[in-house]
């Protein structure tokens, strides 16, 4: 479905040419000053307009529906919606009957029995991360006001950055990569790490709400995720238990965090062990794939008439998307922090 959490409750809706976008958030502690200034840094972050990424440019500003009144959350329902205005919805006529490869076309017309908007994807779109973005603004005040409260003051920090495009690790060769692929009509993938700092011990439930579980849960609903991996990650299995152990040790710079400051040395783990945080900074990675929508010829079906045909993808669209990922995976990491902060 649409909606993530249990304490801290976040819902997207919308479509990528609809009317307009927009998230709920409910579980919001009341009083926490609030004003469109305040989204506007993270929003920016996700903007469009940059090299790889689609020209389609919208205004991205927040309108509150509700949850906010004289600059302050009211505990109530806290709705945000952002207007669509920039939208060609021509481009995508040809799609209900020729979808595209790699992309959720064919699924959502299956799932929905061809009653889905396919404009810019619809529902499916990564227009859909814009109110994520939103909600993660409010999570990250949530987190801070919950865990300032238990630990008298706490300043967990979430930062996420790229670390690879299309396999090239060395950000001076991005630009020049990115222009050859755009040439090509073609389209690159990325890595982006997340690194949350000053994360208590003790948050989380296993096995099924496990911090790994709940934030992997999160990570895939960003479209175009591939994978996942905590601290060491996949490179753990070729590793020996001497060479991925963490030993335990004090940290007296953060009292509070961990009892008596105990915490991993290495950190193989990303901050976590059995599903609970350790008082290590969480650090995890997240693969995301090459945009679907590329304008080199692709051969896919035409599911009207059952023939092969060629594909040319027309539109807008990022030459790689995930360079304007890392403030999404932040968002949802601080939707999940807030959710288990919320009763600690």
């Amino acid at each position: 479905m649409n909606t993530f959490g249990r304490n801290f409750r976040v819902q997207v809706f919308g479509e990528s040419h609809g009317e307009a976008i927009g998230v709920v958030v409910d579980g919001v502690k009341a009083g926490m000053p609030l004003c469109k200034e305040d989204f506007m840094e993270d929003i920016f972050r996700r903007k469009s307009g940059a090299k790889g990424t689609t020209p389609r440019i919208e205004s991205d500003e927040p309108e509150f529906l509700s949850g906010v009144f004289e600059g302050h959350t009211t505990g109530a329902p806290l709705a945000i919606i952002f207007r669509n205005n920039n939208t060609r919805s021509s481009d995508y006529e040809a799609l209900r009957e020729v979808p595209r490869p790699g992309h959720a076309d064919f699924t959502a017309s299956v799932k929905w029995n061809g009653f889905n908007d396919p404009r810019g994807g619809g529902h499916f779109s990564g227009r859909l991360t814009l109110p994520l973005v939103a909600a993660g603004v409010i999570a990250k005040k949530q987190c801070r006001a919950s865990l300032s409260e238990q630990f008298g003051s706490n300043d967990i920090s979430f930062q996420a950055g790229l670390k690879e495009i299309g396999g090239e690790t060395d950000p001076s060769k991005w630009d020049a990569l990115l222009e050859e692929t755009s040439r090509e009509g073609d389209s690159l993938g990325g890595i982006v790490e997340c690194r949350i700092d000053n994360v208590p011990a003790g948050l989380g439930n296993p096995f099924f709400d496990s911090v790994e579980a709940l934030l992997s849960h999160a990570v895939f609903s960003i479209p175009g995720v591939r994978g996942i991996e905590f601290g060491d990650g996949f490179a753990a299995a070729r590793m020996r238990g001497s060479e991925h152990n963490d030993p335990l040790m004090f940290h007296t710079e953060r009292p509070g965090l961990a009892p008596s400051g105990v915490q991993s040395a290495k950190n193989g783990a990303g901050g976590i062990n059995g599903g609970i945080t350790n008082g290590a900074p969480i650090v995890f990675r997240v693969a995301f794939k090459p945009t679907s929508s590329i304008a080199k010829t692709q051969k896919t079906l035409n599911i009207k008439t059952g023939e092969t045909v060629s594909l040319n993808v027309p539109g807008r669209h990022d030459v790689c998307f995930a360079l304007r990922t890392p403030v999404i995976v932040e968002a949802v990491a601080a939707i999940v922090l807030a959710d288990l902060a919320y009763n600690i």
